[in-house]
């Protein structure tokens, strides 16, 4: 064999095992990787179907429903389309503690399951904001987000809204 009928043939086996790769990647069980993106009236719209994948979840925190479990470190919200009182909303359960930016009326975007019981579990909880960045005050306390959520959560027992 001349040397140049094998570097041919190393040429064609190289281009067959990466063709061969590339047909794995992209024909392969790609879609159970995927991360749907949808708003609270899309997720309900999708229905049954929506119950069980790993969905991102983009809205606004509807103001009056923050129920933050401090013991238990358990943080209950509705995540709205958008700002108007009748928007389609849905429950969120997560188990993590908020960034210190949360609050009512701030878009996020949590990342989770939904479930036949119509609540949202959610291990990743994110929120939107500027790009602008903003240093503590002298003397203001990393655990200010507290405030925020204790306060809604006030709010929402007084004018018992959910």
């Amino acid at each position: 064999m001349t040397p140049l009928v094998r570097n041919r043939l190393i040429a064609v086996a190289a281009l067959l095992v990466a063709g061969a790769g590339l047909a794995f990647v992209a024909f392969g069980n790609i879609g159970e990787n995927l991360v749907y993106y949808w708003s609270p009236t899309e997720m309900i719209g999708q229905g049954e179907r929506a119950y069980g994948p790993t969905i991102r979840l983009g809205g606004v925190v509807k103001p009056g429903s923050i129920e933050w479990n401090e013991a238990h470190t358990t943080l209950q919200f509705r995540v709205a389309s958008d700002h108007t009182p009748e928007s389609a909303s849905v429950l969120v359960r997560s188990t993590e503690v908020p960034p210190q930016m949360f609050r009512a009326g701030i878009g996020v975007v949590v990342e989770g399951t939904y479930d036949a019981s119509q609540v949202f579990s959610s291990n990743r909880l994110m929120v939107n904001h500027s790009n602008e960045y903003r240093p503590p005050k002298p003397g203001e306390e990393p655990r200010k987000w507290q405030e925020t959520i204790e306060g809604s959560t006030t709010a929402s027992a007084a004018t018992g809204a959910q």
